[in-house]
């Protein structure tokens, strides 16, 4: 099982690098980050980065197709490529939908996997072949090129995907994986499991070699009740945007949590953390003391995932989010060294 870390830009630069210097020296496989204008640029962040760091893999995650264009995406990756000597990977998606709403960007009706597809041609030919002439439905190219070029003979393209089942195939059939997030139970973990490994049995290639990953977010700490509470604020934010079937798939339903949603939408944060219920956001965290994380990630091994990447509610983060003090939770690095000195073992 692989462990990465996944951050959510929000803390100091100096902060952010120290943390994936340290996730560097400790062998964590990869470093991602949100790739969204709520927060810090990752792409800034991960380059200050590679020079810093040695082993561990980069990539901003997940970058927003609808927002970005494919030959942007591809030169960014390129160039943080060589900048890091060969660790660098694209995950590209639709991208948040509240952040598209905002943005007044239309995507529903818009065919947006068919722009999946497309884009996934467009990144693979810049980065192969430093050029890219398309004539598709939604990008169109006569003699673009561009002198970035990866220092990796293949950089990994994969597919960010998270209410599926159309999605995740989609990952399966073209890209070298998908990583999906919000998903903590046995039920949710299976499903985006099986439905990439479907697409690419259908495209007649080996699931066996992409790489499937679900971003789980959690807080550890020596007081468990502190890390839960921790966790449990910032889970309570990601229900407004997990689709309905993902909902259920936790034994949950978007009607019965409409009016955390509702509170959300209408900026009334602390009315939307004081009605959503904990036995609800607890299905959606791993949290809590060390032993309870290797209990909690035992159950998540056993579902067949084999990579992790793991967001943190520390203090920092919690404050910004919800203006609550995260009393007695320890701060991002000091999270990422306990998971690797107390939880990590178990995994080896």
């Amino acid at each position: 099982m692989r462990f990465s870390v996944q951050l959510l830009p929000e803390q100091p630069v100096d902060e952010l690098l120290d943390a994936i210097v340290l996730a560097d020296g400790l062998g964590f496989h990869g470093c991602y980050g949100a790739d969204e204008i709520y927060h810090k640029d990752m792409w800034l962040i991960l380059a200050a980065a590679a020079v810093r760091t040695t082993e561990i893999r980069l990539g901003p995650c997940v970058s927003p197709i609808f927002m970005r264009d494919p030959t942007h995406v591809a030169q960014l990756a390129a160039t943080l490529d060589e900048l890091s000597q060969g660790r660098a990977e694209i995950v590209y998606g639709i991208g948040n939908l509240a952040m598209l709403d905002q943005y007044g960007i239309p995507w529903q009706g818009t065919r947006p996997l068919a722009r999946l597809r497309e884009a996934h041609a467009v990144m693979r030919a810049v980065l192969d072949e430093q050029a890219v002439d398309f004539a598709g439905e939604f990008y169109r190219y006569s003699g673009v090129f561009t002198t970035a070029q990866p220092v990796q003979e293949r950089l990994p393209i994969k597919v960010g995907a998270m209410g599926g089942p159309r999605s995740m195939e989609l990952a399966g059939e073209i890209a070298d994986g998908m990583f999906t997030a919000c998903a903590y139970s046995p039920d949710a973990i299976g499903y985006a499991i099986s439905h990439t490994r479907q697409g690419a049995q259908r495209a007649g290639r080996d699931a066996n070699t992409l790489d499937i990953a679900d971003n789980v977010l959690g807080a550890i700490g020596p007081d468990g009740p502190a890390a839960r509470r921790a966790a449990r604020v910032l889970a309570a934010f990601y229900i407004p945007s997990m689709p309905a079937s993902l909902l259920e798939r936790h034994g949950l339903t978007r009607a019965a949590l409409e009016p955390v949603i509702d509170a959300f939408a209408a900026g009334e944060v602390e009315r939307a953390l004081s009605l959503t219920p904990d036995e609800v956001v607890d299905r959606l965290v791993v949290a809590g003391t060390p032993d309870d994380w290797v209990e909690q990630l035992g159950a998540i091994r056993e579902s067949g995932l084999e990579h992790v990447l793991l967001s943190f509610a520390d203090p920092f983060t919690v404050r910004a989010w919800s203006g609550h003090t995260a009393a007695g939770v320890p701060g991002l690095a000091a999270q990422i060294r306990l998971v690797h000195d107390e939880v990590l073992p178990a995994f080896s």
